[in-house]
């Protein structure tokens, strides 16, 4: 998602990011202003990261506006001291401030230096990004992911099929589909396309974590859609077409599920496919009408032919009754036979 919003750091932050990392501050505060990342202030070390963390971090944050924190801890890689990466955006936050935020992390976090980064850290309340949340976020982190209830049933499945007896009218319990939660920037982002703010909204799974991201935001013509799809990923895809049918302008909503084939790992090919119809209960449920749902694995069939034919398919003309084919000119009349019998 880096660069998506165009949006790239203002000679100022540059300078001082690049002298911030000797030590000497302790936490850094970014802002977007003026179509810019923008240095808003800083923090030196008064004691260890721990006992700073509260008093320096949570005075920064605002009720209604998001930022960017990058606080550093005492701990150092081969590449210099660790920093933790803050995307702070507050649940009361305009929406367009929001996706804009989160349009830009990727961005922010390149314009940092990656390498540095050891965690990162998303909040729209104060609490999540305590000392004490952070605290939380790390040991969740670090237990193992719980099993879903589809997994559980299929454990449970297996568990009780060892011995059983398999003929051919033998009937199993096949796997149901698995609900991925969209995290807090995905939510916005489908908040956004339903009211209007973009037509077009990229979904993806993180297949570790088992939430629904959002991978892209954009306002598109239905002529780019096939530029926006990855060629080595699977995505879903929300696209609201907008078109003329009969005279009547109409929008129409999209659920398109890009699979591209074998260059996917089996665990993604599955995932995606089994999340699939419980992520169109989530958008139904959040109050967009799917009226198409497409399944492609090749982008250059998302032509807008296709689409309209999708959503407005061809009626076929009406079969013509059979025709006898008539016999051969000159036969004569037909004859009658007698019965021998």
């Amino acid at each position: 998602m880096s660069h998506q919003t165009g949006i790239t750091a203002n000679d100022e932050l540059r300078s001082f990011l690049a002298q911030s990392k000797d030590g000497h501050v302790r936490l850094i505060k970014v802002t977007i202003d003026n179509e810019q990342l923008t240095f808003s202030t800083s923090r030196e070390p008064i004691s260890t990261w721990e006992n700073d963390y509260d008093e320096l971090v949570l005075p920064l944050l605002e009720d209604k506006m998001p930022c960017y924190i990058l606080y550093r801890l005492d701990t150092k890689n081969s590449m210099g001291y660790e920093w933790l990466f803050i995307a702070w955006s507050p649940d009361f936050a305009p929406v367009r401030q929001k996706m804009l935020y989160a349009a830009t992390r990727a961005t922010m976090k390149s314009e940092f230096g990656g390498g540095q980064i050891k965690d990162e850290l998303f909040g729209t309340v104060q609490s999540d990004v305590s000392l004490r949340g952070y605290h939380k976020h790390v040991q969740a982190a670090l237990a193992p992911a719980p099993l879903t209830m589809a997994e559980e049933e299929l454990q449970f499945i297996k568990q009780n099929e060892v011995n059983a007896h398999i003929n051919v009218e033998t009937k199993s319990q096949t796997m149901q589909g698995v609900a991925f939660p969209l995290t807090a920037e995905a939510a916005e982002a489908v908040i956004a396309f339903r009211d209007g703010t973009y037509n077009y909204v990229q979904l993806s799974l993180d297949l570790t974590k088992e939430v629904v991201n959002v991978a892209e935001t954009d306002n598109i013509r239905v002529a780019n859609l096939i530029s926006h799809v990855p060629k080595d990923n699977a995505r879903y895809h929300l696209f609201k077409f907008s078109h003329t049918h009969e005279g009547d302008s109409i929008d129409s909503i999209l659920f398109i599920y890009s699979m591209p084939g074998y260059k996917c790992s089996i665990k993604e090919r599955m995932l995606y496919s089994s999340c699939k119809s419980p992520l169109c209960e989530q958008l139904t449920s959040n109050g967009i009408e799917i009226e198409k749902k497409i399944e492609i694995d090749d982008p250059s069939e998302l032509t807008e032919e296709f689409i309209y034919d999708e959503i407005h398919p061809k009626k076929n003309a009406a079969r013509q009754a059979f025709a006898k084919p008539k016999g051969p000119a000159g036969r004569g009349p037909k004859r009658m036979t007698r019965n021998t019998e």
